[in-house]
């Protein structure tokens, strides 16, 4: 499925605001309710809307250090990854993880709420885990720009 002009003007309007009703959505897109409602739900079902979530400040919350671990694997057998995937995927703490090109294998953004608690993570997780060579950190000492829209007109 292609998005039409429409279509992408709800998703923009539901990355601006991912809690206005269908009313209110139908109203910005110019729709009916029924057509509005029959397109968001085809967006979900089709995988262009993945989901719904409130978007927490970290720093309200305690977590004040925001770490990328730059992660190199021992090899790139297909066990190893499997195992170092399923790791990551079992910590909250780790919000995203890219495979990337460069000198590491792997970027991650980890959370959490001091130096010590990041520095016992990393060991207990990241350092100790069996396939991992090698993780070098970087510490984010301020952040200059978050977004989660997705631009839609490029």
């Amino acid at each position: 499925m292609s998005l039409d002009r429409v279509d992408s003007e709800i998703l923009g309007a539901l990355q601006e605001d991912g809690r206005l009703s269908n009313r209110d959505l139908a109203e910005k897109v110019s729709l009916s309710n029924a057509p509005c409602w029959r397109r968001v739900k085809r967006l979900e079902e089709d995988g262009y809307i993945k989901g719904y979530a409130a978007i927490i400040n970290s720093d309200k919350i305690g977590l004040k250090i925001c770490a990328f671990a730059e992660v190199t694997l021992d090899n790139h057998h297909p066990d190893t990854v499997a195992d170092f995937l399923a790791m990551v995927n079992r910590c909250p703490e780790i919000l995203e993880c890219h495979a990337v090109s460069g000198g590491c294998d792997y970027l991650l953004k980890m959370l959490a709420k001091d130096m010590e608690a990041y520095q016992e993570f990393l060991t207990q997780n990241i350092l100790n885990h069996k396939g991992v060579h090698n993780a070098n950190t970087l510490f984010s000492m301020k952040q200059q720009k978050v977004s989660v829209e997705i631009p839609l007109d490029l």
